[in-house]
């Protein structure tokens, strides 16, 4: 897995310097236009809330290109409903979280500006526990709402503007990809002059009061807050004296014995819980496992010690051993065991879907429409069951129908930007030429490409079959979008703010 990461440590390298370039220019413009002194947060005035949210998703949008997340609707569906249970608990309404997965096997995780937080997935098949997993998740939104990059680079003060632009270059790249930090300043240094090593991490105060905002999320949110030391405690204990053991996670976010007491005092006063897993967080693990696995893999072989298990503490493993089944080409050796996982936890999406999918790679395209469509019944509008059933609808070539049940979804939950994309292509398929566009346009609009996004809907126009309904909504769009282009009449407060992606969503004909 290094060589992808490396790959994408690349491209934001590219991407990244520019942004270092274009942060410092407003904001050297605006110290030379400000005499009077500053009133309110220091952070808010180096860098504000649109700011922070423009430059996450340039980099979720960067990881993306390089196919660095993982784009699995089972595991999105349940990282965000745990992210979205402690963010919940933040008693902070100015940042809108988005969490996602990186497909990297390094233990790592990192907090983007904006509201973007994001884990590795050998982080997740790491933690023992989803405590363990909420204590990482707790600690990173921690990092948005006490806004440490924004007041990183006000620390570093105004006089060097450039070179602190250049130091949150820096940061997010060590950030997302777990790069040395002597890498980074070698591969940034050259080109932003940038300022020494401890300039580009996280102090010891944002540490620990990452640590303690945390664990009150973790407490409030109904999650052993115990999880946060106990997991840093292990990773401390996995590195050895070399440095090629310490995992990107504590390069980026050191650990000292100290600070690991001090947290666990924190929770001796807060109180610990008896917090239980849930039933996905055993699930998406074992899911991961297999996923992050090279192709060439003997995934035949894996979890032999499951092949015959019948224990209700079992079935992650069995789970995950009819997924490496699947992948090792032989579905239909894991329809049975899925069946089986089912019908004794029918309330378990993942075993519905897990079972469509395994009936589909079988060829046996009918009885995955049947499992998928019961499940939709079932659970009317989760995600991850609609788009497998739109999934098996196109093999089937009901392509209208697969619009149709994914329109009634995103019409009610707002999609990822990979669904937005994967809706366009359905509807694309069952000639819906003008919806194709405007779902491209979204899909543009949340990677934060406005123009991209209103040259889509300008296609949208150009199909003849397009209706007065949708001729309005397609031009009423782009006028809302165009006034957060920069030379629109807002661009200086909201050019790529949260505004427009926020409230994009697929509309029905």
């Amino acid at each position: 897995m290094k060589a992808p990461a490396h790959r994408a440590t690349r491209l934001l390298a590219g991407a990244l310097v520019a942004l270092a370039a274009m942060v410092a220019a407003p904001l050297a413009a605006q110290e030379s236009r400000n005499a009077l002194p500053d009133i309110g947060s220091p952070a808010s005035t180096t860098l504000s809330l649109d700011d922070e949210f423009r430059i996450g998703r340039m980099i979720v949008r960067q990881l993306r290109e390089a196919g660095q997340l993982v784009e699995d609707p089972e595991v999105t569906e349940y990282i965000q409903s745990v992210g979205q249970r402690l963010a919940s608990h933040a008693h902070e309404g100015a940042h809108r979280f988005t969490f996602f997965v990186v497909r990297d096997a390094g233990i790592n995780a990192f907090a983007l500006p904006g509201g973007f937080i994001g884990i590795n997935a050998g982080l997740l098949t790491a933690t023992r526990n989803e405590s363990e997993l909420a204590g990482v998740l707790a600690h990173e939104i921690a990092h948005v709402t006490q806004r440490h990059i924004a007041r990183s680079i006000q620390a570093a003060g105004r006089a060097n503007m450039a070179s602190a632009a250049a130091m949150l270059a820096a940061v997010l790249i060590g950030a997302t990809t777990g790069m040395p930090a002597d890498a980074l300043l070698g591969t940034i240094s050259a080109a932003q002059g940038l300022a020494a090593q401890q300039q580009i991490n996280f102090t010891r105060s944002n540490e620990s009061e990452a640590d303690r905002v945390g664990v009150g999320l973790m407490s409030a949110a109904g999650f052993d807050p115990m999880g946060m030391p106990s997991f840093f405690w292990t990773m401390q204990q996995r590195t050895g004296s070399a440095g090629a053991n310490i995992p990107p996670l504590l390069r980026t976010h050191p650990v000292t014995t100290e600070r690991i007491a001090e947290t666990r005092d924190r929770v001796e006063q807060l109180g610990r819980r008896n917090a239980e897993d849930s039933t996905g967080y055993g699930l998406v693990r074992e899911r991961l496992r297999v996923q992050m696995l090279p192709p060439e893999s003997d995934f035949r072989s894996m979890y032999a010690d499951a092949a015959s298990a019948d224990l209700p503490s079992t079935d992650a493993r069995r789970y995950g051993r009819a997924l490496a089944l699947v992948a090792g080409g032989a579905p239909g050796e894991a329809i049975p065991v899925l069946a089986d996982l089912r019908e004794r936890g029918p309330d378990v999406t993942l075993y519905h879907a897990a079972l469509g999918q395994a009936q589909l790679a079988a060829g046996d395209v009918e009885e995955s429409r049947r499992t998928l469509s019961e499940a939709q019944r079932l659970f009317p509008r989760n995600v991850p069951i609609t788009v497998r059933y739109a999934e098996t609808l196109m093999r089937t070539g009901e392509k209208k129908l697969a619009h149709e049940v994914l329109l009634d979804l995103f019409n009610n939950v707002m999609p990822t930007p990979e669904q937005a994309r994967f809706i366009a292509l359905v509807a694309s398929a069952a000639g819906d030429t003008a919806d194709a566009h405007h779902y491209m346009a979204e899909y543009h609009v949340m990677s934060g490409d406005l123009q991209m996004a209103i040259d889509q809907l300008r296609l949208a126009l150009a199909v003849p079959e397009v209706t007065d309904v949708q001729r309005q909504r397609y031009e009423a769009r782009i006028k809302e979008l165009e006034e957060y282009l920069p030379k629109g009449r807002r661009a200086r407060e909201v050019a790529g703010g949260p505004s427009p992606s926020g409230e994009s969503r697929p509309q029905s004909r």
